[in-house]
């Protein structure tokens, strides 16, 4: 798995649910519906963020420390 985190706005978010299974818990408490959507492939974090009302950099810090969770 990997375990290093390089935030890229431009990133789409089924990557960075692929590439960091432990973010899916992160946008499930935020009750985003991102797992799934076919949208996920082409919307990145920022827009993810502007569709569900939520503050970009709170959720890059909280997918942040689910990723360095795994890490331990």
């Amino acid at each position: 798995m990997d375990t290093k985190w390089s935030y890229d706005p431009d990133m789409p978010i089924d990557t960075v649910m692929r590439r960091w299974p432990a973010t899916m818990e992160v946008l499930m408490r935020h009750r985003m519906l991102c797992i799934g959507c076919p949208i996920g492939g082409f919307h990145t974090i920022p827009e993810a963020c502007e569709e569900h009302g939520l503050e970009e950099a709170a959720l890059v810090s909280e997918l942040e420390m689910a990723i360095a969770a795994t890490a331990r």
